[in-house]
């Protein structure tokens, strides 16, 4: 055996179907193309999503839900992961900047502190919004919650 008797196993290559070469090799006339129309001529392409002419599925389903261009997406940040971050780096002020340093939110991020967790240590936090609990947790552990 050497590399030049290799040959692919008995009945796992075909043949390529020659197409439109006379009647003889039947598959001359039409080519298996069929009779006339669209598809049966050069060039034809089917658009996406066409359904053979009924109703495509995005016409037949109506619309759902609504956009709202005007909400405000915040990212939130809750006063365990204040604390923890506190206790890591000592800050006494935590702000927008030392939370992106750290990897708890993205450049165009705006903040908002939620009441999860307590805060224990007194710290100045600087956000884009509280709630109501977050702000009095804040103020009661003896810290500042100052709305940028």
């Amino acid at each position: 055996m050497n590399l030049s008797s290799l040959k692919p196993a008995a009945g796992s290559v075909r043949e390529r179907k020659r197409v439109g070469r006379g009647t003889g090799s039947g598959r001359g006339g039409t080519s298996t193309r069929g009779h006339k129309g669209a598809q049966s001529r050069s060039g034809y392409s089917q658009k996406r999503a066409f359904e053979g002419g009924q109703m495509p599925i995005q016409r037949r389903l109506p619309k759902f839900g609504f956009n709202n261009i005007n909400r405000v997406e915040y990212k939130a940040i809750n006063l365990d992961a204040i604390q923890a971050l506190v206790e890591k780096t000592g800050a006494t002020v935590v702000d927008v900047e030392l939370l992106r340093n750290n990897g708890l939110i993205s450049k165009k991020d705006l903040v908002k502190v939620l009441n999860r967790g307590e805060i224990t240590t007194a710290v100045e936090v600087q956000a884009h919004g509280f709630s109501g609990t977050a702000a009095e947790a804040i103020e009661k552990a003896g810290g500042k919650a100052i709305k940028l």
